[in-house]
């Protein structure tokens, strides 16, 4: 009588130990000789009585047919060496299994365990496959995913019979379109980055959607290559990633050159550490193709948090793009958390005019995942002290992408997109500093909606990373952080990554971007806008729950206030101001961090 339970392992595995697994052995190994004797008589006996030709055909004949079943005293003469190749493969897996030390379940479960250990590593497709719904994100739903590959291939993205989803649901969102929808020929989907105000020289016009940070070296060389020609090609910017700039990013695009805390194509090594190089910096963001620059502080899948390439990786066209120098490398490339040019909000406001002043005006902005609020607060306050400002600032979620991080910063670390948007754009506010400069977002933007719902937020424009890697034709295999990307995308293995068609996928791009700018117009024309900006959360609903909804605007809580402007100002100095109370001592303008301030 079995004693599994409901959920539990067969009662066949249970009982399977080393002692069994020697008399199997033991079994197969006689089954092995017997078959073998009795084979090899039946291949004499045919080969007496046919010719060579007819032997021939009989063999494979039954080679095809045969399922390997003694049946009256006739034998498959394939069976003995399945047989004694079943047994030699049996007998050293097994073997090997009992004599290493490192797994209990290989000591115990002999030969046997290797079933489990199968059935792992093909778990992720069987539940993308089989199992996985289409509305299941994790961390991108089929059904996500498929827009993006429909408009990536200018295919029909329309849908027949009405939505599928449960409208009643809790969390559902919907936008409120007007009974006077306006043209969406007329909406602007363009925003220049870069304030005279600020001593911007080249201000920069931006699509309001565009390529977030990716690194060559996290892509491969023609990922890079497609996604740079897809941007020039549909007029819109991309990334560099705190990797350098590639030749691979030089094809025609705009880029963002993202500067980070290893200072890739800005920077030296002195005794292991990285430091800025104002020469090199001044040579490469003199590029044509450099449109914008951007200080890397953190990203919101690993905030706060280094990286390491190792010297053995490290290959000449990696070395180009970082400006590491010629070979051989025998050190470490090193991103530490932290970077070694500033360590001070007034520190960074000095490097950002430092930047433009050696970029000849670009735009200077920086990027973060948001922390600790009251950090944030200091550095708005340190911008009104020193009169420096950036041209934009980046907010990167906490739920955005990247190659390679641990789990615990991944899922459990920094803020997400809609709420650290929310307080920096209504502390932007409260500084009287949000028309200095532009408020870019980037995390889990695919489709119109959430493009125009992001802006809702507060962002001036938006970037994506993986939605463009899937209209790459990224199929999600999550093998990102173990270069066997079977799309050619995420890896440097060149048998991979030649597979992947650089004209073909460039187009992609262009279609994605194209196709989902045109998605977010006809939203807004539909809300009886013509600017993306003049949509508010008075616009946007959600379902708290089966019966009650609210606004976006009425989903601020006290630590995300409103504000209208001057709110968080107060004439005159910091004279008395305590350091914990989140400010930079000092200054004309002081962030007042008693009552309306202590809420951030």
């Amino acid at each position: 009588m079995s004693t599994r339970l409901p959920g539990g392992i067969p009662d066949f595995i249970e009982k399977w130990n080393p002692a069994l697994f020697h008399q199997v052995s033991g079994c197969v190994k006689v089954l092995n000789l017997e078959s073998a004797v009795k084979g090899w008589l039946i291949q004499a006996r045919i080969s007496n009585k046919l010719g060579h030709e007819q032997v021939g055909y009989g063999l494979g004949a039954a080679s095809m047919a045969s399922l390997g079943i003694l049946a009256n005293d006739m034998l498959h003469p394939a069976l003995p060496a399945t047989i004694i190749g079943f047994t030699a493969i049996y007998w050293k897996v097994g073997t090997d299994d009992l004599k290493q030390t490192n797994h209990t379940l290989r000591n115990n479960f002999p030969f046997l365990c290797h079933m489990r250990y199968l059935f792992e590593s093909i778990r992720p497709e069987i539940q993308q496959y089989l199992i996985e719904s289409d509305a299941d994100a994790t961390p991108f739903s089929r059904s996500m995913r498929s827009t993006i590959y429909q408009r990536s291939k200018a295919q029909s993205d329309t849908r027949a019979l009405g939505t599928m989803r449960d409208v009643y649901e809790e969390g559902y969102e919907w936008g409120a379109h007007s009974m006077f929808p306006a043209d969406h020929h007329d909406v602007k989907t363009r925003v220049k980055v870069g304030n005279k105000l600020n001593g911007c020289l080249q201000p920069y016009s931006a699509s309001i959607f565009n390529i977030s940070a990716m690194s060559y070296g996290a892509l491969s060389g023609p990922a890079v290559t497609a996604l740079n020609k897809g941007a020039e090609r549909g007029g819109f910017y991309h990334n560099t990633g705190e990797g350098g700039i590639s030749k691979f990013h030089l094809n025609g695009g705009d880029i963002v050159w993202n500067v980070g805390t290893g200072y890739f194509a800005c920077g030296k090594t002195v005794d292991g550490k990285r430091f800025f190089d104002e020469e090199m910096f001044k040579e490469n963001s003199a590029k044509h193709a450099v449109k914008m620059i951007e200080i890397k502080l953190s990203q919101g899948a690993k905030p706060a948090h280094g990286g390491i390439l190792p010297a053995n990786k490290i290959t000449q066209e990696i070395s180009d793009a970082r400006g590491l120098g010629p070979g051989p490398w025998t050190e470490d490339c090193a991103s530490p958390p932290y970077h070694s040019a500033f360590s001070t909000p007034k520190q960074l406001c000095e490097f950002i005019l430092k930047l433009r002043t050696l970029s000849g005006g670009k735009p200077i902005g920086f990027k973060l995942c948001i922390g600790q609020p009251k950090e944030l607060a200091s550095l708005f306050h340190a911008m009104i002290d020193t009169d420096i400002y950036p041209d934009f600032i980046t907010i990167d979620g906490s739920e955005g992408g990247t190659g390679a991080a641990p789990p615990e910063f991944q899922d459990s670390m920094g803020m997400p997109m809609a709420e650290g948007l929310r307080l920096a754009d209504n502390m932007l506010k409260g500084a009287g500093i949000r028309n200095r400069l532009k408020l870019i977002a980037a995390g889990k933007v695919y489709n119109g909606f959430s493009l125009v719902r992001t802006m809702a937020n507060g962002a001036d424009l938006c970037n994506a990373a993986r939605a463009f890697m899937f209209s790459l034709g990224c199929i999600q295999a999550l093998k990102c952080n173990a270069n066997t990307c079977p799309t050619g995308i995420t890896t440097q293995n060149k048998n991979l990554s030649s597979g992947l068609n650089v004209s073909n996928k460039s187009v992609r791009v262009s279609n994605f971007h194209a196709a989902t700018v045109l998605s977010a117009s006809e939203i807004v024309a539909a809300m009886g806008h013509t600017n993306p900006r003049h949509v508010t959360g008075e616009d946007l609903w959600k379902r708290e729950n089966g019966i009650h909804v609210s606004t976006y605007s009425d989903m601020h809580s006290k630590y995300l206030p409103v504000m209208d402007g001057g709110e968080l100002l107060e004439e005159g100095n910091a004279e008395g101001a305590e350091e914990d109370e989140g400010v930079v001592g000092g200054g004309e303008g002081y962030l007042r961090f008693n009552e309306l301030g202590e809420r951030f």
